[in-house]
């Protein structure tokens, strides 16, 4: 310990005489200076900054688009001094990348480094079968308004604005087709029913469809008849439904009026009666005038309705039949009998015949039968030179009487007779009476043309 008590001062003036140094104060910096002094051991007391000679420690802060705050530990007037600190903030529309707060440090540089970069949002994507237009591009407060292709309608957000936070408000909208195509059908129209017919053929063009989106139509249908058909007379209405690709659908109609031009309704004739093609009383039609059995027709026998709505000629009149017994011969007597009645030929022996007797007793009590039936009765009774020959109250000459028994093989011998059809046919042969019924039977059976029954059928029978 003694020789340790010795060494120490020793070490101190060595010491001494090395390094002498001096803290100027306020400079920052220390300066050497060598002397051969030796001073006694002092402390160096703590290095100090006078802020007062230094007032601008760290360089000025300058943020583009943006705001420094500063608070220093000297006052508002030191903005930059050692220890100030600033908190940092950017001006609207930008967004602050780096520390929000640095402070002055002793190094002469700020603790962080920080910049305003500008807000922006992702760039739209495009819209299928739309556009968009953006008031400031991608920038904050941007408006970028959406519309769509004609024929579409926007579903969504019809407008989106770039946020603060970088990201558009709503979201992405989407363009439909919701519109109906357009459909045109044809004009309604009228129509003359065809000469003869209570129709007309029509045609038309099919409707005019375009669709305001993609133009493609996906299907046409039509509810009625087809173009060219036949329509009755009346009004008809003609549907088209059209649908595009999204199933949207549009329909139109039109009307197609028949006319049926027609003229006044022909009263039947007196004791006779109309025959008449297609409607009886429309343009075209043609009407007959037919006469009962033991009528004949005078005047026209055919009419025809006009386009005018007339009818051709004038009515004709049905008056009795006239029977001309004054004839050379027994086939000018039958030709007057020809397609209008039917000839039932009695021959008797002599008029005491009591079936010649029977037979006209029942043809008396049967007139209006026979009549119906257009039967005319024709009398043979006796014999040369004192024979009769009557139809109704006509007498018929000795040589026509003949002339008939020769051309029908009537025998003066004994009762027979014998039925002609309107062609003057031989249709059957009696030997005994026969009852009207029975005759009747027969006539409607086997002799009645197709327009006399269709007559018997729609009259019936008046004698019942």
């Amino acid at each position: 310990p003694r020789m340790a008590q010795e060494a120490a001062p020793v070490l101190l003036v060595v010491l001494a005489r090395l390094v002498s140094s001096t803290w100027h104060e306020g400079s920052g910096y220390y300066l050497e200076s060598h002397t051969n002094e030796v001073y006694a051991e002092e402390t160096p007391p703590e290095p100090a900054l006078d802020y007062r000679r230094v007032p601008q420690w760290c360089a000025t802060l300058n943020i583009h688009r943006g705001e420094a705050t500063c608070y220093s530990p000297r006052g508002s007037s030191y903005r930059s001094s050692l220890g100030t600190r600033c908190e940092l903030s950017c001006a609207r529309g930008y967004r602050l990348v780096g520390p929000s707060a640095v402070q002055c440090l002793p190094n002469r540089h700020w603790s962080g480094m920080a910049y305003c970069r500008q807000i922006r949002c992702h760039v739209l994507p495009a819209v299928l079968r739309g556009s968009y237009v953006c008031s400031a591009g991608v920038q904050m407060d941007s408006r970028c308004d959406y519309t769509c292709q004609p024929g579409y309608q926007l579903e969504g957000d019809r407008s989106r604005i770039c946020m603060e936070d970088g990201h558009w408000s709503g979201s992405e909208p989407i363009c439909v087709d919701m519109e109906p195509p357009k459909i045109r059908c044809p004009d309604s129209r009228e129509r003359i029913a065809e000469p003869g017919k209570l129709t007309a053929t029509v045609y038309w063009d099919p409707p005019r469809v375009r669709d305001s989106a993609d133009g493609v139509i996906k299907r046409v249908m039509l509810r009625g008849p087809e173009p060219g058909s036949e329509f009755p007379e009346g009004e008809h209405v003609i549907r088209y439904t059209a649908h595009d690709q999204a199933y949207n659908r549009a329909s139109c109609k039109f009307s197609i009026r028949v006319q049926v031009r027609r003229c006044p309704v022909l009263k039947p004739p007196q004791n006779g009666y109309l025959s008449c093609t297609s409607d009886g009383n429309n343009y075209g039609a043609t009407c007959e005038y037919l006469c009962d059995g033991g009528y004949e027709r005078q005047g026209t026998s055919l009419r025809v309705c006009q386009s005018t709505q007339q009818w051709t000629g004038s009515q004709p009149l049905c008056a009795p039949m006239q029977i001309n017994t004054d004839v050379n011969s027994a086939a000018s007597l039958l030709d007057q009998f020809h397609e209008k009645r039917r000839l039932f030929v009695i021959s008797a022996p002599d008029p005491s015949n009591r079936y010649y007797k029977m037979q006209i007793s029942m043809l008396q009590q049967a007139a209006c039968g026979l009549d119906l039936r257009h039967v005319t009765t024709v009398e043979l009774v006796g014999q040369p030179p004192h024979e009769v020959g009557r139809i109704r109250e006509h007498r018929l000459s000795l040589g026509i009487i003949e002339e008939l028994r020769r051309f029908l093989h009537l025998t003066r011998s004994h009762f027979n007779a014998v039925l002609l059809d309107k062609a003057g046919t031989d249709r059957e042969r009696y030997i005994s009476p026969v009852s009207p019924d029975e005759l009747f039977v027969f006539i409607d059976t086997y002799l009645l043309g197709e327009r006399e029954a269709a007559r018997r059928a729609q009259s019936g029978d008046p004698c019942e």
